[in-house]
């Protein structure tokens, strides 16, 4: 769980980010927040569970 509260706040700060930069405008930031909301809740959740999760272990893995 901890890696999906990590990809959540980057993601949470990159929206803030572009959304005070001006980069984003607050309908498209809805329209990205309910499409995100929807998707965690459809059946493709788990394949994107799992492949977010690999590569998180993946660059977990890596030695500087």
């Amino acid at each position: 769980m901890a890696i999906s509260l990590s990809v959540v706040l980057l993601l949470a700060v990159i929206l803030v980010v572009l959304f005070r930069g001006g980069s984003l405008k607050p309908g498209p930031a809805i329209v990205a927040i309910l499409f995100g909301f929807f998707l965690a809740s459809s059946g493709m959740a788990p394949s994107i569970n799992r492949f977010l999760n690999s590569i998180a272990e993946s660059i977990n893995s890596i030695r500087f």
